[in-house]
């Protein structure tokens, strides 16, 4: 499935364990809505674990932190990882003065991801 509107590019791959999200551009007001969409076709997969590749996302603003943490709070009643992964200097700064690094498991490779 690849998706391209507003800015934000969405390519999943499936595996057996679970799911690859890379996603390359802005996560933003714009482009949460098609990000979120694409989070609840996943979450009807019932992975064991969704792999967020963010390592082309330069800018992630509030609704989008907002959207990828429902993805969290969903897939924890179904005893699915969510995983992290390649945050750019300006997303992880986000992430870390939310206190979210403490909530999601961050990695920073899709390999370290597949094993955390």
């Amino acid at each position: 499935m690849t998706e391209e509107e507003d800015n934000l590019e969405i390519r999943a791959t499936h595996e057996q364990d679970g799911s690859l999200v890379q996603l390359t551009g802005e996560i933003d007001l714009r482009t949460s809505p098609q990000l979120r969409s694409t989070f609840l076709e996943l979450i009807q997969r019932k992975p064991r674990r969704i792999i967020l590749d963010l390592s082309g996302v330069s800018y992630v603003d509030s609704s989008g932190v907002g959207t990828i943490v429902e993805l969290k709070r969903r897939t924890m009643r179904e005893a699915c990882k969510v995983v992290l992964v390649g945050l750019q200097s300006r997303v992880r700064s986000l992430f870390e003065i939310t206190r979210l690094d403490n909530f999601f498991i961050i990695t920073d490779s899709i390999d370290e991801a597949w094993q955390a």
